[in-house]
């Protein structure tokens, strides 16, 4: 319970980091955007085709910077006190977290260990919190690396809060070496530990090696005859903390659970194993509050519960329907820089509206909003309305909506009253949770429409936006060091997979009921709105796959893209205003030049890779030839020495730790876009050299000249990587059958321009 002491201070409050410089330089950029498109236009009949498709492309690029213009014009974040928490609150609230993972091999288990000891060793009291793992590879390996690491979590905890250890992720912490001290207790406890930690991964790596070592335990009997796409209910209490006091000594319940999964029924991938999370973290502790973190973001700041809660509670007590707080998605490897920087700006941005967008990790839900309530739903004290109350909890509503699991409806009835759950033995409820793991449990139910929901590889944008929809806000924290760090895939295929995924799933929200393309219901405000349409037009590839070929065709055409005499200008000040702008929010984030010029470059292939596949699958699945598929993206282990996570200092390169040479190829499909882009220019700037050595290039007038040569060499310098993997061999090396099908495609391009 919350003090009610008006004088006390604020647990959290709304920072304000509007600048009328940045909105200056936004709205000038606008200006020179909308000068090129009126100059297009006053020019058009003077210009052949060219022209026409240059205006529309810079028509929907006009289009996209007055929306981040909009987003961006008031940002905002929330500060939380987490030091006034214990001074204001005498009775935190408990906290479930979630972890899904789905694939031993592509997830391996020593990183989802982490990310659960990350958890276990909060600063918060252990009574209060519990741990779900969710497997959907329903792995034997995974299991008993969990059962493993509770043992060290009974070392590991305690030595975290006696010494009040800072990166609670031991992968991380022991990438260091001990700081010299004098404290011999203390480099006791540290070696203890660490050889602790060491006999942990050698028994996941055995086990992984070895399987038939888990066949002699009859904890494993559960995974007898299993496959990860057939297979009952697994649910397992790894760890209970019976003792239920707090003390510093104890660690928080750890459970595993399996939903079941057969050939031929429906499991709607992420979504479907976060919303039986929900469902069994119900059953077992119901706690009002929950995290879910990828299994591979691991918990870099101690405090990051009680900062959640800081901002949970004070806006409780100001009727502020703060339905979920959402911290930046923050890595420690790969070209993560850009995705920093984006997440800096947009997200306060978005933060300065109605609330951030739920990104799918690192964030803290109310479970009752989860449950499907809205704002509308709410008496001014939090309690439910009487028409509320008759909707939701009449007994053929609670069955219909919920399923027909007693102990279900009877948590999620004392859920949506704030009822705090009594204490009872988690293993009472083992038999309940497998019945609401079953396939058939969510059919004739509202499931998948509340909850997290189904419909979309995108499932946190569309579970964020029908929370913004009912009226909620929510909340964006970015403290420094990040709360969560994770890892990327490495730089190649793996990251354009990744991001196929999300633009597909983004993507398919825009022909859902969800969609801003048919507009929202009431409750949500149009600046949002249009947050959510910036988020999700991945659409945007297309016309800068096009644009990136437009150089190169004016100058095998032999015509004019870019304007001619003074109104180069134009053009000019606006590469030039576009490129020092996004120079300088990566340096004032402490990201050096060289980290800028790899993640533009890294961003833009990327991009124009995984957009463009995504319209291909949305595209297949509207007419029925094929459905989206979930792909894991394969995790790996930091190679890092740095454990700190802070942001770094001015000056310090703590971008990508791969560089331009070091993105990785193979013969998929998905290196074609950028190799047949960067050859067509090559070609192009090819043509043009020879025709200057013949004397035969025609400077000004309606001839394509400097201008256009010099555009085509933008375009190679950020598909520079491409450029280097003609040279190199191996994985860095762009392979033959690429090469073939892009020259292919090249030399259509080259007649087709020649000739027309």
């Amino acid at each position: 319970m919350a003090d009610s002491n008006s004088s006390l201070l604020f647990l959290s409050e709304k920072i304000s980091h509007k600048s009328y410089v940045l909105r200056i330089v936004d709205l000038t950029i606008l200006g020179l955007l909308f000068s090129l498109l009126l100059y297009r236009i006053l020019h058009m009949s003077q210009n052949d085709n060219v022209w026409l498709v240059a205006f529309l492309c810079e028509s929907i690029f006009s289009f996209i910077w007055l929306i981040i213009t909009c987003i961006k014009w008031s940002p905002a974040e929330d500060k939380p006190y987490p030091n006034r928490l214990d001074e204001r609150v005498h009775d935190l609230p408990s906290v479930d977290m979630f972890v899904p993972t789905a694939d031993p091999v592509r997830e391996p288990p020593i990183i989802v260990v982490n990310t659960v000891l990350s958890l276990l060793a909060l600063n918060y009291p252990a009574n209060k919190l519990a741990c779900y793992v969710s497997d959907d590879g329903c792995s034997p390996h995974t299991f008993f690396s969990l059962r493993e690491a509770s043992k060290f979590a009974q070392i590991w905890v305690p030595f975290c809060k006696k010494y009040n250890v800072r990166v609670r992720a031991p992968f991380r912490y022991f990438l260091n070496p001990l700081v010299v001290t004098d404290d011999s207790v203390f480099i006791k406890d540290w070696e203890m530990t660490k050889r602790e930690y060491e006999k942990l991964c050698r028994k996941i790596e055995n086990a992984t090696e070895d399987p038939h070592c888990l066949d002699a335990d009859d904890d494993f009997e559960a995974f007898s005859n299993t496959k990860p796409n057939d297979h009952s209910t697994i649910v397992k209490v790894v760890w209970e903390n019976k003792a239920g006091v707090g003390d510093e000594k104890e660690v928080p319940h750890l459970v595993y659970i399996s939903r079941e999964k057969r050939p031929n029924c429906l499991h709607h991938y992420k979504t479907g194993a976060m919303n039986f999370l929900l469902r069994v973290s119900g059953l077992m502790t119901n706690a009002p509050y929950m995290l879910n973190v990828d299994c591979d973001m691991y918990a870099n700041e101690a405090d990051v519960v009680r900062q959640a809660m800081c901002v949970f509670l004070q806006n409780a007590k100001n009727s502020n329907n703060c339905a979920f707080v959402q911290f930046p998605q923050e890595f420690y490897d790969s070209y993560a820089s850009e995705f920093s920087v984006l997440q800096s700006y947009l997200g306060r941005g978005v933060g300065g509206i109605q609330g951030p967008i739920y990104c799918g990790s690192g964030c803290f839900h109310i479970r009752r909003v989860m449950y499907g309530l809205s704002t509308d739903d709410l008496k001014d004290n939090g309690s439910l309305s009487s028409l509320a109350t008759s909707e939701f909890l009449a007994e053929e509503s609670l069955v219909r909506k919920y399923g027909t699991s007693k102990e279900l409806l009877k948590s999620v009835t004392d859920a949506l009253q704030r009822k705090s759950n009594p204490q009872s033995s988690l293993t009472n409820f083992i038999e309940a949770a497998q019945e609401v793991g079953h396939c058939h449990y969510e059919y004739n139910t509202s499931w998948g429409n509340l909850g997290w929901l189904y419909g979309s590889v995108g499932d946190d944008i569309k579970t964020s936006i029908e929370i913004h929809m009912k009226g909620w806000t929510s909340s964006f924290i970015s403290p420094d060091p990040p709360a969560f760090l994770g890892s990327t895939p490495s730089v190649g295929l793996e990251t354009i997979v990744q991001q196929r995924r999300w633009a597909t799933g983004a993507t398919e929200v825009l022909f859902s009921k969800q969609s801003p393309l048919i507009g929202f219901r009431r409750k949500i405000i149009f600046r949002q709105r249009l947050a959510y349409f910036w988020i999700l037009m991945c659409i945007r590839s297309t016309p800068e796959l096009i644009y990136c070929l437009l150089p190169a065709y004016c100058l095998l055409h032999n015509s004019t893209l870019f304007p001619k005499g003074p109104c180069l200008g134009i053009i000019v000040t606006l590469v030039g205003m576009h490129c020092l702008n996004s120079l300088w929010q990566f340096m004032k984030l402490g990201f050096s030049v060289q980290s800028w010029y790899v993640s533009q470059s890294l961003w833009r292939i990327i991009a124009t890779s995984s957009w463009l596949f995504s319209i291909q699958d949305i595209i297949l699945k509207l007419f029925g030839i094929s459905e989206v598929g979930f792909v894991i993206a394969k995790k790996t282990m930091p190679d890092s020495k740095s454990v700190d996570g802070s942001k770094p200092s001015q000056g310090e390169d703590d971008g990508p730790k791969s560089d331009l040479g070091k993105f990785e190829f193979d013969s998929s499909c998905h290196f074609i876009p950028g190799t047949f882009i960067m050859l067509v220019n090559l070609a192009a700037l090819a043509e043009f050299l020879v025709r200057l050595l013949q004397s035969s290039c025609s400077h000004g007038g309606d001839g394509s000249g400097f201008v256009e040569a010099c555009g085509c060499i933008v375009v190679v310098m950020l598909f520079f990587p491409f450029l280097k993997g003609l040279f190199e061999h191996g994985k860095y090396g762009i392979p033959l059958s690429t090469l073939f099908k892009a020259a292919f495609l090249t030399l259509l391009f080259v007649v087709f321009s020649v000739g027309n």
